[in-house]
């Protein structure tokens, strides 16, 4: 194996693991909620903070960070367009572990959707491109100033600047269009910053410092910015519409126009064949559908339990969450949504802004 697949099946595998650990940590934030909201008698739903002194919800946060840690650094190994659809498997473990840790039902159609994920995620790794080799981040600066991704990036500051002074205020809470719009847009420059940085990182600890290049820190401080901005945006979406109907919107738009940049910058399929192309794009598709399938699902659930205008309330949001992480965590919730209201809580702070990536 040569050395440019070591580092595809690195990337692969660190993004696997970082799926799982992303997973398995809101199901144990989750039960940290609840242990601390049937201690204080104050849930996090309604203001309590009662969890911040619970230690399974710290361990939860501390799962979430190792696997955002282990995503950062996935990037730095293989393409975008092989660690950004990965992200997806995140929902399975969630679904399967609060199937038989929290007793949250995963019925036939999510089963569907899970299988679905796999099926597109398998397609996708086998004809995923190889990452191309990088030796320096001047390298990197090159593919970042050529006149493709230049125009990419011109068009997406136009397209943010639109939405923010024009749309934003006239059409921002009524249309959830807007919000995720421009969260998805910033969110396409962070990971190609986020690409761009780690792999900086990763060529500095094999020796090559690359710290010394002030093209090294602009990509620093355009991760800064767009993080910030993807940050208030997501919070905005969150706090005007229901986290169902932001959840897979953002989803489909941040990692469409992810691959969208990463195959205009870094030109993923230039050395790739039409099949591999129209197969890789075809498990895309397969994975987005299990991830819309599974929110659909509990979408279902919940709306048939809702009672009077409690749907109302939480349509009408009510909660942004403080961090959200730099990929899209979807989540597949809990049929006790009536009576708890930090599971909303939950499902919006899984939402990322990708996955860095």
């Amino acid at each position: 194996m040569d050395v440019i697949a070591k580092e595809n099946l690195t990337g692969v595998l660190l993004a696997l693991v970082s799926s799982g650990f992303i997973g398995a940590s809101f199901i144990i934030k989750k039960k940290g909620l609840k242990k601390a909201g049937a201690t204080s008698g104050v849930r996090a739903g309604v203001g309590g903070y009662s969890y911040l002194s619970e230690p399974l919800w710290w361990f939860g946060m501390i799962t979430m960070i190792v696997g955002e840690v282990a995503n950062f650094v996935a990037y730095a190994f293989a393409p975008a367009v092989l660690v950004t659809p990965l992200g997806a498997l995140s929902i399975i473990v969630s679904a399967i572990l609060a199937h038989f840790l929290l007793n949250e039902k995963l019925h036939a159609q999510g089963v569907v959707g899970c299988v679905m994920c796999i099926a597109g995620s398998v397609v996708v790794v086998i004809h995923a491109p190889e990452e191309h080799p990088i030796n320096s981040v001047l390298q990197l600066w090159n593919m970042a100033t050529q006149p493709g991704f230049l125009f990419y990036v011109a068009s997406v500051i136009v397209l943010v600047f639109i939405l923010v002074f024009l749309y934003a205020p006239q059409y921002g809470n009524s249309n959830v269009l807007v919000f995720t719009g421009i969260c998805s847009l910033m969110g396409s420059l962070s990971v190609m910053s986020v690409k761009a940085l780690g792999t900086a990182l990763k060529l500095t600890f094999e020796g090559k410092n690359q710290l010394l290049y002030s093209e090294t820190w602009f990509f620093t401080f355009v991760v800064a910015i767009c993080v910030i901005t993807q940050m208030n945006y997501l919070n905005k979406a969150l706090d005007t519409f229901n986290t169902a109907i932001v959840s897979p919107i953002y989803y489909v738009m941040f990692t469409s126009l992810t691959i969208l940049a990463s195959v205009i910058m870094f030109k993923d399929w230039a050395d790739q064949n039409a099949g591999n192309v129209i197969s890789e794009i075809c498990g895309f598709i397969v994975v987005l559908s299990g991830t819309i399938l599974l929110h659909t699902t509990k979408d279902f659930e919940r709306s048939s339990s809702f009672k009077g205008g409690y749907a109302s309330s939480i349509n009408s949001g009510g909660y942004a969450p403080l961090s959200p992480t730099l990929a899209t965590r979807l989540y597949n919730g809990s049929s006790e949504f009536t009576t708890h209201d930090e599971e909303d809580a939950m499902l919006a702070d899984q939402i990322s802004l990708q996955r860095q990536g």
